[in-house]
């Protein structure tokens, strides 16, 4: 943390013309620091007085952390039906089981998951954990974090991972704080490091301006939630077997201090862009709202659905269920048009991972034809037609 010895402050404002981050002010005689320090030490290094310095807590070591072993995957279960996104943690938890050479297992909590043990088998699990009571019915944080967390210190897994989902990114901290364990949320990538073992996490760090690869040396389990659509689900096996266990629970973890009067789906909007092949986005380049009405008869032509950069969704031209990028949706289609979009890091890291990128941009020079796989120079509003038109041609 940022430590200001006030009777050292001289108040000149040297820290806060220097922070790049607005974290800090100073008011009266004396700066003061928010929550928005990221720890990166220019002030400490500006300050002419020597006020301010940086004090990082001591290490923590875990006596039995080599008692920890396997890996872990914490499968999402609502109205029916197993979230994709856990299929995809399987699909990257099965590689690094393997590179560990240990176990892979999955905790299946809900109402009446029995009938899901097999595709969990059959994608990858060597064990299947199933949790089945009516309270877990309907999802519950503490309930639902009492139950992992009996289960993490029952079993000892080494990873622990679970989907960056608003199920996951509520429960999750809440059990890695229970354990007094590591947390990385919203990676984009996962990989075991050959030399000693350790789970290097990588995600967007600095507002997606670099991508950050974290570790946690010294404390079991390693835990790590996982943005959906960056990791790709195994093809399921239905021959491999496995061991399904079904796990009692001891009547104290199963009370709640929630009580769910209703579960409502929305369906007022049906857009789902992370379940399509084909995406066509718009972004601050369209100029106006007017601009997705092209952007949806190009999508229209591909049978595919309309997506859109934050600036364009800030701006109130759509709405944000079609946002992509760090603060919206990732996908992973097989096409991705990308019309008017600069292709900052912060978008690049919700679209990268399609199969084709087309870029239509006025800017040459524009990020996003760092990572296209075709780029077009000039201005969308000329570009899109003649698409459209040649789509209709071939078509015929």
């Amino acid at each position: 943390m940022l430590i200001i010895d006030c009777e050292k402050c001289s108040g000149c404002g040297l820290c806060e013309s220097s922070c790049a981050f607005g974290a800090i002010s100073v008011q009266g005689e004396c700066a003061v620091v928010n929550e928005a320090c990221t720890l990166c030490g220019a002030c400490v290094e500006n300050c002419p007085e020597q006020a301010l310095r940086i004090e990082l807590a001591e290490k923590r070591l875990q006596a039995d952390a080599d008692q920890y072993a396997g890996v872990m995957v914490f499968i999402e279960y609502r109205h029916g039906q197993i979230a994709p996104v856990s299929y995809e943690l399987l699909g990257i938890g099965r590689k690094l089981a393997d590179k560990r050479g240990v176990l892979l297992s999955a905790i299946l909590p809900g109402g009446c998951v029995t009938p899901h043990a097999d595709s969990l088998i059959a994608a990858g699990a060597d064990v299947a954990l199933l949790v089945e009571h009516p309270m877990l019915e309907q999802f519950r944080e503490d309930i639902y974090a009492a139950i992992l967390e009996q289960v993490i210190r029952e079993r000892k897994p080494e990873v622990v991972l679970a989907g960056a989902t608003a199920i996951g990114r509520s429960v999750i901290p809440y059990v890695a704080t229970a354990i007094d364990a590591g947390l990385t949320a919203d990676c984009t990538r996962l990989e075991i490091r050959d030399e000693d073992g350790m789970l290097l996490q990588t995600r967007p760090a600095f507002g997606g301006n670099i991508m950050a690869t974290i570790e946690c040396p010294h404390t079991r389990p390693q835990m790590a939630t996982v943005r959906p659509k960056v990791m790709a689900p195994a093809i399921p096996d239905p021959t491999r077997t496995g061991e399904v266990i079904q796990v009692e629970m001891d009547p104290q973890f199963l009370r709640s201090q929630v009580e769910v009067l209703e579960t409502v789906i929305n369906t007022e909007d049906q857009v789902n862009i992370q379940e399509v092949e084909a995406l066509v986005a718009g972004g601050r380049g369209l100029d106006s709202a007017k601009g997705f009405e092209l952007i949806r008869e190009l999508a229209g032509e591909l049978g595919g659905a309309v997506a859109a950069s934050r600036a364009a969704v800030d701006s109130g031209w759509i709405p944000y269920p079609h946002q992509v990028g760090q603060t919206g949706k990732t996908v992973s289609p097989k096409i991705y048009i990308a019309c008017g979009i600069s292709g900052a890091v912060q978008h690049a890291v919700g679209m990268q991972s399609a199969e084709i990128v087309v870029a239509i941009n006025r800017d040459k020079n524009a990020p996003i034809f760092d990572i296209a796989t075709y780029g077009v120079v000039g201005d969308l509003y000329e570009a899109v037609p003649l698409l459209i038109k040649r789509l209709r041609e071939i078509k015929k």
